[in-house]
């Protein structure tokens, strides 16, 4: 069995994805509801892929191991898997504004500008994403450029799930893991972790 690492990890979650929105949308049938049922998801498979992505170092600087290893070497290809899924999302929220009157309307314009540049920030982190760019940008503005990448999206996910969190457990969940996902980045930076999980992971 071939390991499940480096563009493997893209392709599995691109399949799966396809697999699930397929299944919700197969229907001749299907409708409105349907297709808000796939943003949702495709949104919930961005996060998770996000999370993967934003966490692999910190949780690999606390807690060395195989598993925190295997995120901190794949973390490139999670962060490429998200990017696929946000793409998808994006293709069905268009799909929706263009088939659902007043939708377009609903969304407030703060909310439009706020997930634009999140698309456009996206794609930057994408394209960026392997070690041409990071020879070609230097190392200090390349991680500057996915250091406020990723805290800009983090902030999106935020504004997404936490004014929803005190009438809905489903995104007070989220909104609890995209703090604690934060807390722990902020937490166990270089300097900031106990000496002895610092050591294991300069030695692993």
């Amino acid at each position: 069995m071939l390991p499940l690492a480096g563009p493997r990890v893209l392709l599995l979650v691109a399949v799966l994805e396809a697999l699930m929105v397929g299944a919700i949308l197969a229907s001749p049938h299907a409708g409105e509801p349907d297709l808000r049922a796939a943003v949702r998801l495709t949104a919930a498979v961005s996060l998770v892929c996000f999370l993967l992505a934003f966490t692999a170092a910190p949780l690999a600087r606390r807690w060395p191991g195989p598993g925190t290893r295997w995120l901190v070497a794949n973390r490139r290809w999670l962060g490429l898997s998200f990017a696929a899924s946000h793409a998808a999302h994006g293709v069905l929220l268009w799909r929706l504004a263009t088939t659902t009157p007043g939708f377009t309307a609903s969304v407030p314009l703060a909310t439009k500008v706020a997930g634009a540049l999140g698309f456009v920030i996206i794609a930057a982190l994408a394209a960026t994403s392997n070690d041409a760019a990071v020879r070609a940008l230097g190392p200090r503005r390349w991680t500057a450029l996915h250091t406020v990448g990723i805290h800009y999206l983090w902030i999106v996910f935020a504004a997404t799930y936490a004014p929803q969190a005190a009438h809905s457990p489903f995104h007070a969940v989220l909104t609890v893991t995209l703090l604690a996902a934060l807390a722990l980045r902020w937490t166990s930076r270089p300097g900031h972790v106990p000496a002895t999980a610092a050591s294991a992971l300069r030695s692993s």
